[in-house]
């Protein structure tokens, strides 16, 4: 961190009321019909029963289809695949997630340091992460999509725009990468399902990993 680097042209956050985007394209949601919006609401409900009568991988399209009582091709119409069926699910808890980081009260929404709402933001992300753990992981982009997700472009956006403030000296783009690596719903999985890592070691390793990025460089000889 020894010299300055160019500006970042990724739009910073916004001072105004923020515009929280959904997980999936959803382009035309605002403009659904009543009754389309009905079925849509249907179908989510029969996928959330789904869900938690038989976990994330209970839930295929067939089945879907079979448990709102219409046909495969009306869910394949409306999500346009599974995946695409699974991100709506988690789109109303992203909703509210963003609203808490962009908009919210501090620590985690605006008017603490930035390091502060770093902190925040990643406890917030993991506890996130834990409730709807299997969701998530069913619902993840493949790997060429991952980064591209409205979603994490949000998310991904926040982050850097608070390394830009805590640590100006920053190349604030790549320690985002590295702050968000540690957020993956697949290492989560890892750490607390496969090797029983407690939610608090989680937290802790997060507090230390922003210390870390954000302390000041020390000079060189």
């Amino acid at each position: 961190m020894s010299s300055a680097l160019p500006p970042f042209t990724t739009p910073q956050e916004p001072h105004d009321k923020p515009v929280l985007l959904e997980l999936g394209t959803g382009s035309d949601e605002p403009c659904l019909r009543a009754d389309a919006a009905r079925n849509r609401a249907r179908l989510l409900d029969a996928a959330a029963r789904l869900v938690a009568e038989h976990g994330a991988a209970g839930v295929t399209m067939e089945a879907v289809a079979a448990a709102a009582q219409v046909g495969k091709g009306t869910v394949f119409r409306r999500f346009g695949d599974r995946t695409g069926l699974l991100t709506a699910l988690l789109d109303h808890s992203e909703k509210k997630f963003q609203a808490s980081f962009l908009s919210g009260p501090a620590p985690l929404g605006p008017g603490a340091p930035p390091v502060e709402r770093l902190r925040a933001f990643g406890c917030a992300a993991l506890r996130r992460a834990a409730d709807d753990l299997e969701l998530q992981l069913a619902a993840e982009a493949c790997p060429d999509r991952r980064h591209l997700v409205p979603a994490h472009r949000v998310r991904f956006g926040h982050v850097v725009m608070l390394l830009r403030h805590a640590v100006p000296e920053a190349d604030a783009e790549l320690l985002a990468h590295t702050l968000m690596g540690y957020l993956e719903p697949a290492l989560i999985f890892h750490l607390t399902r496969q090797r029983q890592m407690p939610m608090e070691r989680l937290q802790s390793g997060w507090y230390d990993l922003v210390a870390r990025l954000t302390s000041p460089a020390l000079p060189t000889a």
